[in-house]
């Protein structure tokens, strides 16, 4: 096993520290002393021996990867599968690495939702001005005129986004493995409209701003040896935070700050705004629900707050391993009676497929997806 060189230069440091901890308040002194020499040690220097830059490309092709015909992400030169650990010993380098690919591949299945599916990006909330953050969910072109049929698809929890199940499927097996896209193709081909919806995209990310915090030796009303106490105790702060933040955050990653979407804050807020605004409009006779693991519990919470208008218009649900729970999430026993007759999870299971699997919970069967 190696050791990073920055682990190295302070293991006798962090023992020293761990040790003079151990002792009485006498040991006090030396504590400080040790913190103060961590305090003088460079981090930022010493880490970056260790960990190159948090600086990756944008592109599939920056990476080196494409997906090839079958829809497996492969490497241009070596065809080789997608690799993780491509620097050894550096984990939190390679999972940067590794979600700065996931952001792509995002972006790659917008695209093909778009061009491969037909589907149309539709910006929510609907009346959002120009300025307020924003998300979007995918519809086919008849979504909300297909008097017939209408399909809506929600993922779950984590990093997918829309269009997706699961990013690590899409990474190490395949397209039709990891995204909604097989699903999409074939309910389009047997009349159904499409609704995809995005209830991930909560937030959208920006740079904290700076914020000046006024010295206290600003404040002359005080005596000048309170103020110079003060100040004494403030930079001593910043230097404590400095240091630790050196260590958390070697790269200097910027500070982010999250602005979260009107009315879609939540993976439930979203679910409820999409059938108010969307699925509750269509023209649809009868709606069809595909959740997978926490899309299960959005349902069911869309199920509490407008359960007489789901009632009217959703025939049936098919749930994915879903996480949704009857008793946590208080749906009554109307709800849970309409659950029963009206929808089914699959769940992993060594057991083959549609083979009965014991709940305990009194709301929906469940049963096998042979995996």
């Amino acid at each position: 096993m190696s050791i990073s060189l920055s682990s190295l230069i302070l293991l006798p440091v962090w023992i020293s520290m761990a040790q003079i901890q151990q002792g009485g308040p006498d040991e006090k002194e030396k504590t400080t002393a040790l913190k103060d020499l961590l305090s003088r040690i460079d981090l930022d220097e010493l880490m970056k021996k260790d960990e190159p830059p948090l600086d990756f490309p944008d592109t599939l092709e920056g990476f080196e990867y494409a997906f090839n015909e079958k829809g497996q992400l492969r490497h241009i030169k070596t065809g080789e599968p997608f690799v993780f650990n491509y620097r050894e010993d550096l984990h939190r380098w390679n999972q940067k690495r590794y979600e700065a690919l996931g952001e792509i591949i995002t972006k790659y299945v917008y695209e093909l939702l778009e061009k491969d599916c037909n589907l149309k990006k539709i910006s929510i909330p609907v009346d959002a001005t120009e300025s307020e953050p924003k998300s979007f969910i995918f519809m086919s072109e008849d979504a909300l005129t297909n008097p017939q049929k209408l399909m809506v698809l929600i993922h779950g929890s984590g990093v997918v986004r829309a269009g997706q199940w699961a990013r690590r499927l899409i990474i190490n097996e395949d397209l039709d493995s990891g995204t909604q896209i097989p699903f999409i193709k074939r309910a389009m081909d047997e009349g159904y409209g499409v609704i995809v919806l995005n209830p991930n995209e909560n937030y959208i990310e920006v740079e904290k701003p700076k914020i000046h915090v006024p010295s206290s030796s600003d404040s002359s009303d005080e005596p000048a040896e309170k103020r110079e106490r003060k100040d004494k105790v403030s930079k001593e702060t910043k230097k404590r935070r400095d240091f630790y933040e050196k260590y958390r955050n070697p790269q200097r990653e910027k500070e982010m700050m999250q602005l979260y979407i009107r009315e879609n804050g939540s993976p439930e807020e979203h679910a409820v705004y999409v059938w108010d605004h969307f699925i509750a409009q269509s023209a649809a006779e009868n709606v069809f629900f595909v959740a997978h693991s926490y899309g299960g519990l959005a349902f069911v919470e869309l199920m509490i707050q407008r359960e007489a208008d789901v009632k009217s218009k959703v025939t049936a649900v098919a749930l994915t391993d879903s996480v949704h729970n009857v008793w946590h999430q208080e749906a009554g026993k109307t709800i849970r009676e309409w659950m029963r007759e009206n929808c089914c999870n699959w769940v992993s299971s060594s057991e083959p497929l549609d083979t009965s699997v014991e709940s305990m919970l009194p709301d929906c069967p469940r049963v096998s997806a042979a995996f």
